[in-house]
């Protein structure tokens, strides 16, 4: 009885209540809730956003002297804002080889008009990012933070590449960091093996090594520094692209920083050969790491062959005894099968490192020593079945081009990689082609397409390169003649 009088009592408070928060609000003394849809006094609905909203067009500005602006706005608060410039271990000489890699150590220090702490601070006070890279034909420079930083992004970002200081003792610092990096990285048997492969597989500019020896690091100093950046950072070589940022006034900051860059023809592109051969190194270890590689012709300046080569990869995907269905590596491809298969093989995966006219495809893996002729054999096989009418079949090549598809898509998802490609492109083609151009050459993609590419790289010179304990690895005209037997 007592608890029906209490429930009794608080519906009669109820009823008898003035209406609380709603009655403060309006004025009015009302027991009941208003309908959903009664519109509050002052207060204006937005219209509802549109079920299908146009990605941003990219929009490109030359300057006088050169220079590329591209941008592209997106949604987000974020911006990303990088300097790319067609300059890389290529366009080293003898007396320069490592300059490319000392610049990204010696990206964001001293400049002539900051000091290295206030760089840092600088990036510090607004949340940036900061990035370097330094590859084979291109050294990039990134600053990724809140849009509305965006004017002194650009700012710290152009006297950053354009005026460093290049200070004797930071010369000298980074100089000592870059020589214990380069002796890690070439301890690394898979960053080895690529490096092995252009040094053996190619003559000319692609054969400079991207990771220089430390004598060769040794000679570098600020006079060399200061000649390889004035013979190489020049104008028409340079690109400044953004996302998630306005174009006119990217423009209109840009513009006054990067105009009175020097406009001058810089020396032609050093010129590469594709020849092959084969480079061994003995490591004190008990497995054995071994690439077999081919000429990927045109490189990515031929949109169908690199379109197909990116199909060939996911095609034979790969993976390791840790390897479960990761991107690129498929639980349904070829290669990763092999790894579950046979116990020996740590890894095995196909691979590329393409380059604006040429670049190579193949399989790398890592083995138990004494498994290192039958990983072979298995990997030739592999290689060899994509170059068979009939080996592929459509359902395998619908999940490669889905497989390749996604790749893109989600490396796109990224506003700095995705400023990166923008970046890539107008350096190379002076424009910016949409993803969804490249997503339909994927879908254009035949097997016939697959049989007439995988033929033509085999049938170029293998290069083959191997790390550890070599003693089991077969000779080069041993495996070379599987592929001229097929």
């Amino acid at each position: 009885m007592l608890n029906v009088a209490i429930r009794c009592a608080s519906t009669s408070v109820a009823q008898r209540s003035s209406g609380g928060f709603w009655t403060w609000l309006t004025g009015a003394r009302s027991n009941a809730l208003p309908p959903p849809d009664f519109t509050l006094p002052g207060v204006t609905i937005p219209p509802p956003l549109p079920d299908l909203v146009e990605p941003g067009k990219t929009k490109i500005t030359t300057l006088a002297n050169g220079v590329k602006i591209a941008s592209e706005t997106t949604p987000g608060p974020s911006c990303s804002v990088g300097v790319y410039v067609n300059c890389g271990s290529v366009h080293e000489a003898p007396e320069t080889l490592g300059a490319t890699q000392l610049l990204k150590k010696m990206a964001f220090t001293t400049t002539t008009n900051r000091s290295h702490l206030r760089v840092v601070r600088e990036i510090e006070a607004v949340g940036g990012n900061v990035k370097t890279s330094a590859n084979r034909e291109m050294m990039s420079y990134s600053y990724a933070a809140l849009k509305t930083y965006m004017p002194e992004m650009v700012e710290v970002l152009i006297d950053c590449v354009r005026n460093p200081a290049f200070l004797d003792w930071e010369v000298k610092e980074q100089i000592m960091k870059l020589k214990a990096e380069l002796a890690e990285a070439s301890s690394n048997p898979e960053t080895f093996l690529l490096e092995a492969l252009h040094s053996t597989g190619y003559s000319g500019a692609l054969a400079t090594p991207l990771i220089a020896s430390e004598s060769s690091v040794s000679r570098l100093n600020t006079n060399v520094l200061e000649y390889f950046l004035a013979e190489n950072y020049i104008a028409p070589r340079i690109v400044l692209a953004a996302t998630g940022v306005d174009h006119d006034e990217l423009v209109s900051i840009a513009e006054p920083l990067l105009s009175d860059m020097p406009g001058v023809t810089g020396p032609a592109k050093p010129k590469s050969t594709y020849v092959g051969g084969e480079y061994r190194r003995t490591a004190d270890s008990s497995n054995t790491d071994v690439a077999l590689a081919f000429e990927v012709p045109g490189g990515w300046l031929k949109e169908k062959e690199f379109v197909t080569v990116s199909v060939l990869q996911t095609l034979l995907g790969g993976g390791g005894t840790y390897s479960w269905g990761r991107h690129g590596k498929g639980l349904h491809s070829s290669l990763n099968h092999l790894a579950n298969e046979f116990d020996q093989i740590r890894s095995i995966a196909a691979f590329k490192d393409v380059h604006s006219n040429t670049g190579i495809f193949g399989i790398h893996t890592s083995t138990d020593a004494a498994f290192v002729p039958k990983a072979i054999d298995l990997a030739t096989r592999e290689l060899t079945s994509l170059a068979t009418p009939g080996k592929v079949d459509q359902t395998q090549l619908d999940r490669a081009k889905a497989t390749a598809k996604s790749a893109i898509l989600m490396n796109l998802e990224s506003k700095a990689s995705a400023t990166e490609d923008m970046g890539r492109q107008v350096l190379a083609f002076g424009e910016r082609k949409p993803v969804e151009h490249l997503l339909k050459a994927v879908d254009g993609v035949t097997l016939k397409d697959i049989t007439a590419l995988a033929e033509k790289i085999i049938s170029s010179p293998l290069t083959m390169a191997s790390h550890g304990n070599v003693l089991n690895v077969p000779t080069y005209d041993s495996v070379s003649g599987k592929f001229r037997s097929k």
